[in-house]
């Protein structure tokens, strides 16, 4: 189910268009720690890396992706916006590489790339 505007729990005042995705950047993704536990920051250069994102409003011709999902998609193919205090990125859904699939369970996804 597509929808134009935003999730019940999230009021922003705007309304997307065409084929776009407005997401939140999973913060979790943004640090990393390694097996041994040491904490490798979101700045480190280690090559082209995907990011993961939650889908918080998506336009009328989005067919792939809905609200509430987990995208995957190229950090460097996007743009920022800050709507209401909080700040969104802003995706085609061509931009989108895959979509998580819910854990049976209800425990997070877990994909790590």
């Amino acid at each position: 189910m597509n929808s134009a505007d935003s999730s019940p729990g999230t009021s922003l005042p705007l309304r997307m268009l065409h084929d776009r995705l407005l997401v939140k950047l999973d913060q979790e993704g943004s640090e990393r720690r390694s097996a041994s536990g040491i904490v490798i920051p979101a700045t480190a250069a280690l090559g082209k890396r995907l990011a993961w994102a939650d889908v918080v409003a998506a336009g009328p011709n989005v067919r792939q992706v809905s609200v509430g999902d987990r995208v995957l998609f190229d950090p460097e193919d996007r743009s920022e916006v800050e709507v209401s205090g909080q700040d969104y990125l802003l995706l085609r859904e061509r931009d989108v590489h895959a979509v998580a699939r819910p854990d049976d369970a209800g425990h997070d996804v877990g994909l790590y790339l």
